[in-house]
């Protein structure tokens, strides 16, 4: 009778044991999903300051129309990839499309504003310096809300990856998370805004 109680413990225990772990993971998981939320929060600002800041350089830059254009392509790229992460966030390639997408707007609007450095009247417009002010102040939070998934992540990767929860990850489905990596070189660099 003892032994019984003493086998029912030890299953018990080891039981709970695999609770805590499955636990823990799912709050990884949901710490990484939240730190993607958080840079889909600053994205979305990103998307919204773009057509504004497009639509005021436009009366400047009449014959820079592809320029104009292409940032407006690459915004509506970007966007495109972000709503397939934030639908299916644990799938690799919608990060990497993100990536890549995050990229090429980077580059786009790099070239604008140094296009824009060309036009006197365009610098001195009040709405274009604000425009910029806060274009420059949405980069820098994305920049931190981007730190801040990658470090949740690795956090959750090394803990589905460490024994014994591995076990645990594998049986239960929780697959290894990818970084936002940004694969534009020119686009890892800040926005220089300078009026």
């Amino acid at each position: 009778m003892l032994g019984l109680v003493l086998f029912i413990g030890a299953l018990l225990l080891i039981a709970l044991f695999f609770v805590s772990i499955f636990n823990r993971l799912v709050t990884h998981r949901n710490r990484f999903k939240n730190a993607f939320a958080q840079i889909d929060v600053q994205l979305q600002r990103r998307y919204e300051l773009i057509p504004n800041l497009v639509e005021t350089a436009k009366a400047y830059m009449a014959h820079e129309k592809d320029t104009l254009t292409n940032v407006i392509a690459a915004r509506n790229q970007a966007m495109s990839a972000e709503r397939a992460v934030a639908a299916a966030i644990e799938n690799p390639e919608n990060m990497a499309k993100l990536g890549q997408a995050e990229g090429a707007l980077g580059a786009s609007l790099g070239r604008l504003l140094a296009i824009s450095e060309n036009y006197p009247d365009l610098k001195a417009n009040e709405t274009m310096q604000q425009l910029m002010e806060e274009l420059a102040s949405t980069e820098n939070r994305v920049g931190f809300a981007r730190q801040a998934f990658n470090d949740a992540v690795m956090e959750y990767n090394i803990a589905r990856e460490t024994f014994p929860n591995f076990f645990v990850a594998g049986a239960f489905g929780f697959p290894q998370a990818t970084q936002l990596a940004i694969s534009n070189e020119e686009a890892r660099q800040p926005v220089r805004v300078g009026f």
